[in-house]
């Protein structure tokens, strides 16, 4: 078992003050694989006196400073790649395969864009006889959840150190282990002392001590919308901006006439990718009736030949969702569609074949899906696709915006009528025939989706207070 009992303060390695030892659950084997401290509001306490010292000369540091210090950071990181990725597999259940590519991989990506975002940045603005200034906005809290683990953190902690701020991580206590080995990275490549602090621990603990702590400037969170409405509750009575990105339903538009052969799979692919465990994952795929059977027949094939495995060998298999209770809350909402009158046409409630352990979930297919539906509006978070027919493109706009969120969609089809119909979407952002997301592009969500924008100058530009120098003499 990976041991990791220690919180990061104050550039030490120090043990909790009061805090109680967890266990991480393999969701591959349902067995201990790493153990760590919850850390406790004393920590949070030690942790943010640590980053308000290390903030008066931190946030007097060059861009050039801090440009250099990230490129230190990335070779660092590139070194323990192999151990990130192993981390993140053995606890929550991403395939070794993209831990290795995709996990570690944005991480990198966000690094890079944040650099060449902070390169650009125009931290001074001449209004008239005036000044407007950029500058860091303090001691900020990032709480990153356990699906993309790289991905959030690097999302936040760059940006944060880029502008020129002090801050304190909590990764999701569901996959601490690569959070842990982040902080070796920051520790060796020289990250000044009380800059970056880590301390473990749970939501309703840790979670809520940032939250509330009044030594905290900001907040930035990423998880679910239930926690984000908890986490701006906790931040509200000190008046601390609160920077979210939460949940998500994405609709994936199939144009009419678009070939169903190609825009099918390529759809199941980013739902099924990472087990289905993605926000941004377009679970609601919206086909013209007349093509409404054919897209389910295609879909079926697919979802049928998708296979379950270990996580920690190679291959192109599913993995594990992440634990128990997500299990069962998956096993409801598949239930559910069974019950509300939804066409399975793969998969459904059980263990795959050949599985008598771990939380594998088998690859689901519904047809004929009304969005009204549980699972049509709430976020599976697992490989369940659902499959709703529409007249026409207004109906189609119209069940792609009838959902309390607004993270992403996709629009399938031909690119000059994908284009008119993208713009109409409510969401942060819209894919066009598919495709990856960008780091140098804004991130974040409409309505119950999240507020504030993440990756490159936008997300740069959000971990900065804007202040304005009145008759300054050019």
């Amino acid at each position: 078992m990976k041991s990791y009992l220690k919180q990061y303060i104050n550039g030490q390695w120090v043990d909790s003050n009061g805090g109680q030892r967890y266990e991480v659950t393999s969701p591959a084997t349902e067995q201990p694989c790493t153990e760590i401290t919850l850390g406790t509001s004393a920590d949070v306490d030690n942790a943010v006196q640590a980053a308000q010292g290390a903030f008066e000369s931190f946030s007097q540091t060059s861009v050039e400073e801090r440009l250099e210090l990230l490129g230190r950071i990335v070779e660092e990181y590139k070194k323990r790649g192999p151990e990130i990725a192993a981390a993140i597999s053995e606890e929550m259940g991403c395939p070794i395969s993209i831990s290795q590519t995709a996990q570690v991989g944005a991480g990198i990506g966000h690094f890079m864009s944040t650099m060449d975002a902070l390169k650009n940045f125009q931290f001074e603005e001449q209004v008239g006889s005036n000044r407007v200034v950029h500058e860091p906005i303090g001691v900020v809290a990032l709480i990153t959840p356990w699906n993309w683990p790289m991905n959030q953190i690097v999302a936040k902690v760059a940006p944060a150190l880029a502008a020129g701020n002090t801050m304190i991580l909590k990764p999701s206590e569901e996959c601490p282990g690569s959070g842990a080995i982040f902080a070796e990275v920051l520790d060796a490549a020289g990250v000044p002392a009380g800059v970056f602090n880590l301390v473990q621990g749970d939501g309703p603990g840790v979670g809520t001590a940032l939250s509330t702590h009044p030594g905290i400037d900001m907040v930035s969170f990423t998880g679910s919308t239930r926690a984000g409405i908890l986490v701006a509750k906790n931040a509200a009575d000190t008046v601390k901006r609160v920077h979210q990105e939460l949940g998500g339903k994405s609709p994936n538009i199939i144009l009419e006439g678009a070939p169903l052969e190609e825009a099918v799979p390529a759809g199941l692919g980013g739902v099924c990718l990472n087990s289905g465990q993605s926000c941004i994952a377009p679970a609601r795929m919206l086909v013209h009736k007349s093509q409404h059977d054919e897209a389910a027949k295609i879909a079926a094939g697919v979802m049928s030949s998708m296979t379950v495995g270990d996580p920690m060998q190679e291959g192109q298999h599913l993995g594990p969702v992440v634990n128990k209770a997500q299990w069962e809350k998956i096993q409801d909402l598949i239930q559910s569609g069974i019950d509300e009158g939804a066409s399975l046409e793969a998969g459904g409630v059980g263990l795959p074949e050949g599985m008598n352990n771990g939380f594998y979930v088998k690859p689901t297919l519904f047809a004929n899906v009304n969005n009204n539906m549980r699972i049509a509006r709430e976020e599976i978070f697992g490989p369940v696709v659902t499959i709703i027919p529409y007249e026409d493109d207004e109906d189609a706009v119209r069940i792609a915006n009838d959902t309390a969120y607004g993270l992403s969609a996709v629009v399938s089809g031909d690119p000059q009528h994908a284009a008119k119909i993208a713009p109409r979407i409510r969401a942060g952002q819209v894919f066009i025939n598919a495709g990856a997301p960008d780091p140098s592009v804004p991130f974040g969500g409409y309505k119950q989706s999240g507020n504030g924008r993440e990756f490159g100058k936008w997300g740069l530009g959000e971990f900065m207070e804007v202040k304005s120098l009145i008759g300054t003499v050019v």
